[in-house]
């Protein structure tokens, strides 16, 4: 049978193992903990900015249908110019201007 002392000494020797596994497997959680902390703060940037790039881009399918109307304004904005044109130059060479735009064309023929 072993002695009291040693029986003492193992418990003790015992004690100390378990106690600086603890303290081993306590800082090993802490930094696996900050680590998870870290990963977590990244990914709300990651999300965040993904957010923002979404909110600016959710309208960009429409600009084809801007794209569309532009060109038919476009399109009018030169009928307009060359109607325009069309009036500068009668206006120019026409002396009875512009009373013969205000009478019908009916009582012109």
């Amino acid at each position: 049978m072993p002695s009291e002392g040693l029986v003492n000494t193992l418990w003790l020797v015992s004690l100390l193992i378990g106690g600086v596994v603890i303290v081993v497997v306590g800082l090993v959680l802490t930094a696996i903990l900050r680590t998870v902390r870290e990963i977590d703060a990244a990914v709300a940037r990651i999300w965040a900015g993904g957010q923002r790039i979404a909110n600016d881009t959710v309208h960009i399918p429409l600009l084809h249908e801007t794209n569309r109307v532009a060109g038919l304004i476009l399109e009018r904005a030169g009928g307009i110019d060359a109607a325009a044109a069309r009036i500068e130059s009668h206006s120019g060479t026409c002396a009875g201007c512009p009373a013969c735009v205000l009478v019908p064309r009916s009582a012109l023929r």
